[in-house]
């Protein structure tokens, strides 16, 4: 289907079962003491989003990324205070996204210059209607770097399904059209450098490619 003009994109942290536990006992430690009780948020600008096949700027002071394979809901209508089991009723479809970060430690509020870099989201064009994708909370995710498989999951893993997600979001702020949820990203996420290709693909989805470049050639 045709893209909506883009809204904001929101990128979620720690919805993964595996993200959650590979923190161990991090996330019982000050200052948080617990593990999150709610969705945590972050937003990736306009200047990070990138197209299928576009190049990726990798920054001069950096030498690897990690690559975000993540499922993009696209929201179809303004949503605000939606209930669980009515929230897919917004979604006007899916997308595949690389929510891509420079590796960094901080699991509950990363630097925007770890996750809000020049290119560092590239989104697919292709948005998969609904009818196409029933469910989205069974689909396989993998990621290849130069062809070779680095990762494999399910968004069957997420802690919160992507319904729950959107209920529990619009509790407390509005969702509108073109606007894009990133359902999370699985744990071990792939590390690529300058000259690399990487590839996420996500069942049902499609596939989404781009090369690693040096900033100053991208």
């Amino acid at each position: 289907m045709h893209a909506p003009p883009r809204g904001t994109v929101y990128g979620t942290l720690l919805n993964y079962r595996g993200a959650l536990a590979a923190l161990g006992d991090a996330v019982h430690k000050p200052p948080y003491k617990a593990p999150p009780k709610a969705p945590v948020l972050y937003i990736k600008p306009a200047n990070t989003w990138i197209v299928d096949g576009a190049p990726i700027p990798v920054p001069e002071d950096v030498e690897v990324l990690q690559m975000g394979a993540a499922l993009g809901v696209v929201i179809g209508r303004t949503a605000c205070r939606v209930p669980a089991e009515a929230a897919l009723d917004y979604v006007a479809g899916y997308t595949v996204v690389n929510d891509l970060s420079v590796p960094h430690e901080s699991f509950y509020r990363p630097s925007i210059r770890f996750k809000c870099r020049d290119g560092f989201c590239p989104i697919s064009t292709t948005i998969v209607d609904c009818a196409r994708a029933p469910n989205p909370d069974a689909l396989a995710v993998r990621v290849f770097v130069d062809g070779v498989l680095r990762q494999q999951n399910t968004t069957a893993n997420l802690i919160r399904s992507t319904a729950r997600l959107i209920a529990d979001i619009t509790e407390f702020m509005t969702l509108s059209a073109g606007d894009v949820l990133l359902t999370g990203v699985p744990e071990n996420a792939p590390l690529a450098r300058a000259g690399q290709r990487v590839a996420i693909e996500i069942e049902g989805m499609g596939r989404l490619e781009n090369p690693l470049v040096a900033e100053g050639r991208a």
